[in-house]
């Protein structure tokens, strides 16, 4: 059948038709409610074969498709026929489209249509047990992961000395660029840039038309603050500002209460956690969504010592050669390697002294994991370091928490493991309780009696 309509119908063909349709009403259809300007009946076989139940009295037309309403219908109906197949429930059209980045209506139960997040690295420099990277992973299309070098972290104090040296900035920059590659081996990349979180963050955002902002929260003052910043520049945005918590061998939100009510002294804290289980690590990810392709943003450059205010020669000897200090190599690479080979050490040479008591030696394997450096930059983290030593000294760490002391005064090496790592929560939850905004309480923390720091 021809498509065309022919224009020049008589008036008898128009009351023909008014009756033929008061016999068997048709149902309308989003055709009709199209602004087209139809002066004319359509082909019959541009009708819907089946009657369509309620159909809507206006369809409205995405800006991006207005140009249609300038086409006339000989030249373009046959090719939008598919079109109409759907039911008008079903169909896309009667939602606007609009250019603007796409933002779920309830980000919290529509994480699985984000369309791009941004992973803001801090202390959490790895891929291992790492659920923020994870999540985003899970929920989104793209994933952008970004690292600040905050300059308010570098320079002089009000007392003269550097805030950050010139051998932690280097473990640093180690750990950031060891990151880079380890994302990169995963079909993703690190974006980096030197300026302050809430500005890098927010032009981030804008480029690529993120959908959230996903982090780990971190325990200090000044790291408490600038969540805050970020999150009020990103509501400002109608961006979600989402938190994880992946800094301690306990998950905050397994402790036997809140943290506003944590006891002051370790003692207590201690008694309260007796028996809390351990979660499970988070494996690391074989492949990371790769980067938003809208905004082209720069992976940008990994800022040298120099770039940062400090001196390069500030590493090196009196002799000119490499201070000891210096031979630590950062990043998770070198966190998994030191890990494993102090697994094996512990193994072969099991600790003979109570941490407690008088036969603690300062000799041997067990005197120090020397491990906390990495531990504190995020290249390890504490659930990963206590699976990892259960794997593999399984004899002496099995179930380290809850195995006793054999009577003679002595302590397996898990046991004192988690003597440390205990500790090692202690202050970083107190520092989070008193770091917080909400929390004005000035009791100071305490040890208990008999504890040693």
């Amino acid at each position: 059948m021809d498509s065309k309509i022919n224009s020049t119908e008589t008036p008898e063909a128009f009351q023909v038709a008014e009756q033929t349709q008061n016999q068997n009403p048709l149902p309308l259809i989003p055709i009709a409610s199209i602004s087209l300007s139809l002066s004319t009946l359509l082909p019959s076989h541009f009708l819907p074969p089946k009657q369509i139940a309620g159909p809507p009295n206006k369809v409205r037309i995405p800006s991006q498709i207005s140009s249609l309403s300038h086409f006339s219908i000989s030249s373009s109906l046959s090719p939008a026929k598919p079109f109409f197949k759907s039911t008008i429930s079903a169909n896309p059209l009667q939602n606007t489209l609009t250019l603007n980045p796409l933002r779920p209506s309830n980000p919290s139960g529509a994480a699985a249509a984000r369309r791009s997040v941004v992973v803001w690295f801090r202390n959490d420099l790895r891929i291992h047990d790492n659920e923020c990277l994870t999540a985003a992973n899970d929920d989104s299309i793209s994933v952008l992961p970004v690292y600040c070098f905050d300059p308010r972290d570098y320079g002089k104090s009000s007392s003269g000395f550097d805030k950050t040296g010139p051998y932690r900035a280097t473990f640093l920059i180690e750990s950031v660029s060891d990151l880079r590659r380890n994302l990169q081996a995963r079909g993703s990349d690190l974006v980096v840039r030197i300026g302050r979180p809430e500005n890098v963050l927010l032009d981030v955002v804008k480029a690529v038309g993120a959908d959230a902002v996903y982090m780990h929260r971190e325990v200090s003052h000044d790291e408490v603050k600038a969540e805050e910043k970020i999150e009020e520049a990103m509501k400002d945005e109608g961006v979600e500002v989402k938190y994880f918590w992946g800094s301690t061998l306990y998950h905050m939100d397994d402790l036997p209460f809140k943290l506003e009510e944590m006891p002051t002294n370790y003692g207590g804290f201690k008694e309260k956690v007796k028996g809390l289980e351990v979660r499970k690590t988070i494996e690391a990810l074989d492949k990371i969504k790769g980067l938003p392709r809208r905004g082209d943003v720069e992976t940008g450059e990994i800022p040298t010592l120099v770039d940062l205010g400090l001196n390069p020669n500030a590493t090196m000897g009196q002799s000119g050669k490499t201070a000891a200090n210096a031979s630590l190599v950062g990043g998770e690479t070198e966190a998994m390697q030191r890990l494993r080979a102090f697994a094996v050490e512990c193994k072969a040479k099991p600790n003979n002294g109570s941490k407690d008591g008088a036969n603690d030696s300062i000799y041997g394997a067990n005197f120090s994991c020397r491990i906390s450096p990495w531990l504190a930059m995020g290249c390890l983290s504490p659930r990963s370091m206590f699976d990892e030593l259960k794997k593999s000294a399984s004899s002496m760490i099995s179930a380290a928490s809850n195995k006793k002391n054999d009577g003679n005064g002595t302590t397996d090496t898990g046991n004192w493991l988690m003597y440390e790592l205990l500790w090692r929560d202690f202050f970083r939850f107190i520092t989070r309780k008193y770091s917080s905004s909400k929390q004005q309480s000035t009791a100071p923390a305490t040890a208990c009696t008999g504890a040693t720091a």
